[in-house]
């Protein structure tokens, strides 16, 4: 992340998203695979490491190997095989919604996974207490820990969709700049939606 000043002054809180062309590698209809959708492919990838198949995809589409593939429905503008996508299609205070992986965290305890306070304090003996998730539940009846309790286990990793709008767009750098934090490490891939 770093920050952007705009014409006021203001100084907003932005992240850098390398955003190159992408390339229509599909038009999927409802004839020939039983829904509208459309296929896009980004980020270069060596030819030697891109399998058979695959190359006869891009070659299909008239493209150089991709390193990854996109499906978006529901789309009401008209596409054709091999187009190419800029950031043209973006302009500055537009609203998007991007979708990525957040980091992964591993298996955390419930301290850290929902926020927990551990039970008590380190007084009257309790030495090993301090981050335990306390209590599951009923003795007796109904003599389980029900389905949903907030436990221990994995963390992050996780499929995010978030609402943000983009600040500015340096087309000229393939660059876009959108405002606050977006979900993934540095180097993972997002989706713009419009």
């Amino acid at each position: 992340m770093t920050s952007f000043h705009d014409e006021n002054g203001k100084m907003i809180p932005v992240t850098v998203i390398k955003a190159g062309s992408s390339f229509v590698s599909q038009v999927k209809t409802d004839d020939t695979d039983g829904y509208k959708a459309v296929q896009l492919a980004f980020g270069e990838k060596k030819e030697k490491n891109t399998s058979k198949p695959m190359k006869g995809h891009f070659e299909k589409a008239g493209i150089s190997p991709k390193k990854k593939l996109v499906e978006f429905r529901g789309l009401k503008e008209d596409f054709s095989v091999g187009q190419e996508l800029t950031l043209a299609s973006f302009a500055d205070g537009e609203k998007v919604t991007l979708v990525g992986t957040s980091k992964g965290k591993g298996f955390q305890g419930v301290v850290k996974r929902h926020g927990f306070s551990g039970v008590g304090m380190r007084t009257h003996g309790q030495h090993d207490r301090l981050r335990a998730p306390g209590s599951m539940g009923a003795s007796s009846f109904p003599s389980r820990v029900f389905k949903g309790k907030k436990m221990a286990g994995r963390t992050g990793n996780d499929r995010i969709k978030l609402q943000t709008k983009i600040v500015k767009v340096l087309a000229d750098q393939e660059v876009l700049l959108v405002k606050g934090c977006i979900p993934g490490a540095k180097g993972s891939y997002v989706i713009i939606r419009k």
